[in-house]
């Protein structure tokens, strides 16, 4: 964590002292940005070999579930908004569900509280896994090379092992009990690894290979399929092989709005990125930010309260929009929101408890990981992909070599108590047999005159959406690069608990007393990282700019 808040602390000093701009990686053609570089050179290289953006997109994301298993994973699921060079969009949902046997309170005791850790570790906190399927939908539709040339450079990394660094130690280490809590006996990742171990994974790249082999049958229908659910089901939980066979990603309509000249694509439900980062940046366009100023006291309490409102809504109405109805278009309408923002003053907090839709809260895992990948065709991705929280559910296969999700902690286990994020759910979120769970994920592609202009997403749970928002914001309002956009310190507001959550040593004490003078509680003790943003933009020449977040060991990589 000190490490953490010290490249925090260098990258501010650049901010604020703007000698001269901080700029990110800058390419001509092509470019990846995830949370390793053995992930973005992977990409890099298919995008080298003459692949498009969906194969790189591939190797990517299985290259990060053998060099990144705190998020990265093939035990998991995510979602993807593509924008093709021709100007189409489309959105891919891999979210995980709830399996057949799932019940409304699955999670309650005979007094009806949600039972402590049941819905965070082990078996019965699984969701069914959709990354597999989403990856070979992808390479059905879009896909340009052999799944073979695809997939060997992540079986040789599997194989051949990845190189521990520091973040990975420290992140080893402070999950090393639950790891040893969760499993019946001491796994992979549950070894004292240091700093410069390599971690090499025979038995994931025994998995990878019968998928390539195979394809997705392999892993919801095949052997795969049997291991993975006797395995589970021997560890408290419910999915079946009926589950893993049933399972299908879903290609979804993204949420598209206007943000002064921008064009806004961003994920649909059953995440509530798109909608929410909709009704925050509707809601704060009339207000002159650039005037205001970045992080000043004025731009914190617009964003602030835009925030506030959106995420009260979020609690309410959202939620997997194949078994609930959704009021999509009202919740993003001029007059809708316009209405919403009525009684905002620059003189006072607007406190929580008289925004409704309230009586819930919002709690979603900080450990999802993101990547943006541009190819030189001119398509771009943006794909965010999780096991929730880190190492999802600590319940670790060791036969088939990877973590599970517990994606399950993020359906309402009881409407009105917070998940382990502090979210919130309602009813629209309840559990239900095959049902997604609503989740924080914003994957956005951005449009300027037509034209493509950015990428990015990133993890952080509750603080995706805001995370999004601002790095939007520092470019497009502050005229930041894409780096400093990155790099600049964040703050967050989720309506629940009602406080503003700002990275410790970022604001100034001259600030923070300003906003506690007009009522806002802030809080710098539980966000230390809100969020690691990987983005790219679009440079007016052309060339590509990528924004890796310091904050991890996030890299860009591209030619």
């Amino acid at each position: 964590m000190k490490q953490i808040v010290f490249l925090l602390l260098i990258s501010m000093t650049f901010y604020s002292c703007k000698k001269s701009k901080v700029v990110g990686l800058i390419t001509d053609n092509a470019m990846v940005v995830s949370a390793r570089e053995e992930a973005s050179k992977i990409g890099t290289d298919i995008l080298k070999q003459g692949g498009n953006v969906f194969d790189a997109m591939i190797a990517t994301d299985l290259a990060l579930a053998v060099c990144y298993p705190y998020a990265g994973n093939i035990g998991g699921g995510g979602f993807m908004v593509y924008r093709l060079k021709d100007g189409s969009i489309g959105a891919l949902d891999y979210r995980e569900k709830a399996p057949k046997l799932a019940t409304k309170d699955m999670y309650l005791d005979s007094l009806g509280n949600v039972i402590p850790d049941l819905s965070t570790k082990g078996g019965l906190a699984v969701g069914v896994p959709g990354t597999i399927a989403g990856l070979f939908e992808v390479h059905k539709k879009f896909g340009s090379l052999p799944i073979e040339m695809i997939m060997e450079p992540v079986i040789d990394l599997a194989s051949r092992g990845y190189v521990v660094t520091k973040k990975d130690q420290d992140v080893l280490d402070e999950k090393r009990q639950d790891f040893l809590e969760v499993n019946t006996s001491p796994i992979l990742f549950s070894k004292d690894w240091k700093a410069k171990d390599t971690i090499k994974q025979p038995n994931l790249a025994n998995t990878l290979k019968a998928i390539m082999k195979d394809g997705r049958d392999a892993f919801y229908k095949g052997e795969i399929a049997e291991t993975l659910a006797t395995f589970i089901q021997a560890n408290g939980g419910i999915i079946t092989v009926e589950d893993l066979a049933n399972y299908e990603a879903v290609w979804r309509t993204p949420i598209t709005f206007k943000y002064d000249d921008l064009n806004i694509i961003s994920m649909s439900p059953p995440s509530s990125g798109g909608i929410c980062l909709a009704q925050i940046m509707k809601q704060i366009e009339p207000f002159q930010l650039d005037e205001f100023g970045h992080n000043s006291l004025k731009s914190v309490q617009v964003i602030t309260e835009a925030e506030r409102r959106a995420y009260a809504d979020r609690s309410f109405y959202l939620g997997d929009p194949d078994f609930v109805s959704i009021p999509q278009e009202e919740l993003i309408s001029i007059d809708y929101l316009s209405n919403r923002m009525a009684d905002f003053s620059f003189y006072k907090a607007t406190p929580s408890t008289e925004i409704s839709h309230g009586k819930v809260e919002i709690i979603e895992s900080n450990e999802t990981t993101h990547y943006s990948i541009v190819d030189h065709f001119g398509n771009a991705i943006a794909v965010t992909t999780t096991l929730n929280s880190g190492f999802g559910s600590k319940l670790y296969s060791q036969e088939l070599g990877f973590f599970l999700n517990n994606e399950m902690d993020d359906f309402s286990s009881k409407p009105g108590a917070p998940n382990v994020y502090g979210l919130i759910g309602a009813e629209a979120n309840a559990i239900l047999p095959e049902k997604r769970m609503l989740s924080s994920m914003t994957p956005t592609i951005i449009e300027k005159n037509d034209k493509l202009y950015m990428t990015l997403g990133t993890p952080g749970g509750s603080t995706i959406i805001t995370s999004v928002l601002q790095t939007i914001l520092n470019v497009h309002e502050y005229k930041m690069s894409m780096q400093e956009a990155v790099n600049a310190p964040r703050f967050h507001h989720q309506w629940l608990p009602d406080e503003i959550r700002m990275e410790p040593n970022s604001f100034s004490s001259e600030l923070i007393n300003q906003l506690e003078a007009k009522g806002y509680k802030i809080n710098q003790e539980n966000a230390p990282v809100l969020g690691k943003v990987d983005g790219i933009l679009i440079l007016e020449n052309g060339q590509l700019e990528g924004g890796a977040d310091p904050r991890g060991d996030d890299t860009a990589v591209g030619f």
